[in-house]
């Protein structure tokens, strides 16, 4: 209940009863290279080189230092640097007499305009700063640094205590801000619990510094932590406003937290970080831009983007790059400077549309993938795309599959999404499952991908296809009863697959993989072209899976090799082909194949096929026995056979089927 003035008019607006002060906040969308717009003085940075283009001449001001003394040198605080590689620049200073409170609330106001929640007026402070000038700062109650402040590594599996209340474990690597008992801080990333400033706090050692950003990358990505401060580091800061964002920070702490400063400025900066220097040429400006822009624009661009013109010639400039601009380093960087300043909806476009035809071969990957998908479309399946990463425990369910062949991510994000596959079956198997889960149980699912592997000679990458059968062959319907998937028919889609293709010369092999309970192989040339049966339940029973899958899993690098030869073909025979049948008592052992082969090889010229349209095993035959019906299909391309001639080819099959195989006529 808020209780008002009587004297207030009705209708007044409350922003002016409660002096609501109005402010506007634009948000703007930063490409992650982008490191030197990544705060308000950057913007504005970057904005005025924009307005110089259009003819706005501004000025662009930077908050003054120059009242920035020491009052008195009572608290001088050391610092040893023992890796300047890791720690290019570090500078600190001393402020105290300090009284830790609220911020001012013009400091609260425009740090929550900005989604930050206020703490205190030191912190609040340093990200202030943080965000005007793109420099993260760091303060340290000072009276909990023992000695000098060393920035170092520390030894592998230390244990740090930082700002969350988390302890961390770290790394070797790790880059720590230290006293002489000890780790204060994870250098550029996250402060620690025992020196941070409390309301108790009264001098504080004010830490401003430029870090190795691989390095500070890494240690956020190890210890899974993303800050203001680290965001900024990784991407690469300005390492020529270390000291001037100091300077402001204390100033501003002075002004919300009173105190003094009690030391002279500690700088370690032994070797200077160095702009980068470009050459460019006019004439590549023009080719990749596509229309020349005169030399005095761009020298006005390059000078209002702190870009130094060194040399002027006919053929192009000499410049030096500011060092904050870590995404500029090539001649196309600078093109690209250019171009976004000048305005790409400046360019001008030619009216004439060109078109390029590209002769490619019709075995090109993507064409034959389109006529198999399209294949299996038509056959009721549904294509899936799998994620390629996958966790490393899928390598423990197969003995052909090696722990030590993972590909493993470097920062996963998961364990779940930590590795890249070597099998296409388990990414498989998790689709049948979120299906079967749905109560779609019915699937015919195939894929185009990849699997993963490293071996002592490399990384290697294998294309493959793969089939997943499952559940009943159609629809439950009133017209016809249902039918579980088998394994023949998951064989003849893969065989309708191999006859699209024309690859007609292969064999039959013992399936390799230990993921099949009962399966087979299918071979060409003695390389293994396709691997195809049942998964093992206990392989399905990972996945929650209770119904058999039938799996089918092509080699499709070798597919694609194969195929690149050229196509044959003959006319439609004019005279008919003539069919004889033949049933055969045989033993069970005897398998159709071996029939088949033995036929061919009998009669290779005129005989076009053989077909088994009916197996019966019972009591009525003897044991260990089983009829086989078959028939062959016999046709002369150049003449009509006649009655002789078929005779003489039947009894020749059924001689060498007596004598081969022990058969009899029924």
């Amino acid at each position: 209940i808020m209780v008002l003035a009587e004297d207030l008019v009705p209708g007044t607006p409350a922003s002016e009863v409660f002096q609501i002060a109005n402010d506007e906040v634009f948000e703007i969308g930063l490409t992650p290279n982008r490191a030197d717009a990544m705060s308000h003085f950057g913007t504005a940075r970057d904005l005025r080189a924009g307005m110089l283009q259009r003819g706005v001449n501004v000025e662009l001001i930077t908050p003054s230092v120059s009242n920035f003394r020491v009052d008195m040198r009572t608290l001088k605080i050391d610092v040893n640097v023992e890796d300047n590689h890791l720690a290019p620049r570090y500078c600190g200073v001393t402020i105290s007499g300090i009284s830790v409170h609220e911020s001012p609330s013009w400091l609260q106001d425009r740090l929550k305009a900005i989604g930050l929640t206020p703490k205190n007026n030191i912190v609040d402070v340093t990200n202030y700063v943080l965000h005007e000038l793109g420099q993260p700062l760091h303060a340290f109650d000072a009276a909990k640094i023992n000695g000098k402040i060393i920035v170092k590594t520390v030894a592998e599996g230390t244990k740090f205590v930082t700002l969350d209340d988390v302890e961390r474990t770290l790394h070797k690597e790790d880059l720590m801000i230290c006293d002489e008992k000890g780790p204060l801080c994870i250098a550029g990333v996250f402060g620690g619990k025992k020196s941070g400033v409390t309301e108790g706090t009264t001098s504080i050692f004010l830490e401003s510094a430029y870090f190795d950003p691989v390095s500070i990358r890494k240690t956020a990505k190890r210890h899974q932590l993303s800050t203001d401060a680290s965001f900024r580091f990784e991407r690469g800061i300005d390492p020529t406003i270390t000291e001037y964002a100091l300077k402001r920070a204390a100033l501003l702490i002075q002004e919300v937290a009173g105190g003094k400063i009690t030391s002279d400025v500690v700088e370690v900066y032994p070797k200077k970080v160095e702009d980068f220097s470009v050459l460019l040429n006019f004439s590549h400006v023009s080719k990749i831009i596509g229309q020349e822009i005169p030399k005095d624009t761009i020298k006005k661009i390059l000078v209002s983007l702190d870009i130094k013109v060194n040399s002027v010639s006919d053929t192009g400039l000499g410049l030096t790059i500011p060092a904050y601009r870590v995404d500029v380093q090539r001649e196309i960087d600078v093109i690209e400077e250019i171009l976004r300043v000048y305005g790409y909806n400046n360019i001008n476009f030619s009216k004439k549309f060109n078109a390029t035809v590209a002769n490619s071969p019709r075995t090109e990957d993507y064409k034959v993938q389109n006529v198999i998908a399209s294949q299996l479309n038509s056959q009721g399946f549904h294509e899936m795309m799998a994620n390629s990463l996958t966790t490393a425990a899928y390598a423990k369910l197969s003995a052909s599959l090696k722990e030590e062949h993972n590909v493993s991510m470097l920062n996963p994000l998961s364990s779940d999404l930590a590795t890249l596959r070597q099998s296409l079956l388990f990414s498989g198997l998790e689709a049948v499952s979120y299906n079967i889960n749905r109560k779609n149980s019915d699937l015919k699912l195939f894929e185009f991908g990849k699997t993963y592997h490293k071996y002592l000679n490399g990384y290697e990458e294998h294309k493959h296809l793969s089939l997943l059968v499952s559940g009943n062959r159609n629809k439950e319907s009133w017209t016809s009863p249902q039918k579980t998937t088998d394994f023949f028919l998951l064989k003849g889609y893969v065989k309708a697959i191999l006859s699209r293709l024309g690859i007609e010369k292969i064999s039959n092999a013992p399936v390799q993989s230990d993921v099949y309970s009962e399966g087979t192989a299918i071979t060409y040339n003695n390389d293994i072209l396709v691997e195809m049966g049942v998964i093992k339940k206990p392989i399905l029973k990972h996945f929650g899976i209770k119904q058999d899958v039938y799996y089918a899993d092509f080699n499709w690098d070798l597919v694609l090799k194969i195929i690149t030869g050229k196509i044959k073909y003959t006319e439609i025979p004019k005279y008919p082909e003539v069919r004889r049948d033949l049933a055969l008592l045989i033993d069970e052992s005897t398998t159709y194949e071996s029939i088949f082969n033995l036929a061919k090889q009998t009669e290779k010229t005129l005989l076009k096929d053989v077909n088994l349209f009916d197996v019966y095993q019972g009591d009525k035959l003897p044991k260990g026995k089983k009829s086989y019906a078959l028939s062959f299909t016999i046709q002369d391309n150049t003449k009509t056979l006649t009655d002789a001639q078929i005779d003489k080819i039947m009894s020749k099959l059924q001689q060498t089927f007596e004598t081969e195989l022990g058969a009899s006529l029924r």
